[in-house]
């Protein structure tokens, strides 16, 4: 069985947010920026069209540019992931098969949405894909999002797949962690708040929305974590306490997007239904940036 580490699929993977111009058009000089800002400042690993990347409101050659740009860019120094879930199983392999066929490290496939398949067909969905991808596989379990929740069986059954090699398990639940990581399956953390934790609890690293805004001090946080200087790895994370609980403020990526456009990271577009970020929010936001920065 392999695994993450096999691939070098661990430590602080960044979900990355999807640069927009106002009017909704892709930002590719501020993406090549961003790959730039994330390869300099210790992150691992890039996700390229995931959720936090608005993926559902991506086009399929808007999908394949982001992802050639990032394996052009950085593709040498950082694992550049592929975030090509679907709710209908012939259009995650489709997906899948582009960004394997792009030369993607590996593909994110979020469980189908809306369908709420039972777990023989969760089973039956991440089988026919890995059958039909040549890339190593992460499966990606967020029932807040998906209505739908991996259990810890089927993922283990799964984790028996040769293209299999993980999951990203944003499941608050350090039981589970340790349950899965006894089995022998690859966890990263899918939750900031408790990435720490999981980490503690066996995990390799986490895929983060957190780390769009302070790349260099997640990494820290992540390594330290990983290398067992938990005093270290703790008192990071206290710091970023208040980001977390920022990024909740609103649906993801609302917030991540507002804190990089005020960063002067990004532009402000975004793409309906998803809007900017209430401005009842904005002076909250303001003094975090003061204090992360400050």
């Amino acid at each position: 069985m392999k695994t993450l580490d096999d691939f070098g699929l661990t430590g602080s993977l960044v979900a990355l947010v999807t640069p927009m111009h106002a009017d909704g058009a892709l930002d590719e000089s501020a993406w090549t920026r961003l790959l730039d800002w994330h390869a300099e400042a210790g992150t691992d690993g890039v996700i390229v069209g995931g959720t936090t990347g608005e993926s559902v409101s991506l086009r399929a050659e808007e999908r394949d540019r982001l992802l050639e740009h990032a394996l052009e860019r950085i593709g040498d120094r950082v694992r550049v992931i592929a975030g090509t879930g679907a709710a209908a199983t012939a259009a995650a392999i489709e997906q899948s098969r582009r960004a394997a066929a792009l030369g993607a490290h590996a593909v994110l496939v979020v469980t189908p949405y809306y369908n709420r398949p039972p777990q023989r067909g969760l089973a039956a969905h991440y089988r026919a894909i890995a059958e039909a991808c040549a890339a190593p596989l992460i499966l990606y379990n967020v029932p807040g999002r998906t209505a739908v929740d991996l259990a810890p069986e089927t993922t283990i059954e799964l984790a028996g797949h040769e293209r299999i090699v993980g999951i990203k398990e944003a499941v608050a639940d350090m039981g589970r962690v340790r349950h899965l990581v006894e089995a022998g399956v690859g966890v990263l953390s899918g939750d900031d708040p408790t990435a720490r934790a999981a980490i503690d609890a066996g995990a390799v690293g986490v895929i983060s929305v957190a780390a769009n805004i302070v790349p260099d001090r997640f990494a820290a946080m992540c390594h330290a974590a990983l290398d067992g200087r938990r005093d270290r790895a703790e008192a990071i994370d206290a710091e970023l306490r208040p980001l977390y609980r920022f990024l909740g403020i609103e649906s993801n990526p609302v917030p991540a997007k507002w804190l990089l456009a005020e960063l002067g990271r990004i532009d402000s577009g975004i793409r309906l239904p998803l809007v900017p970020l209430d401005d009842a929010h904005h002076e909250t936001g303001r003094a975090l940036l003061r204090s992360l920065t400050g």
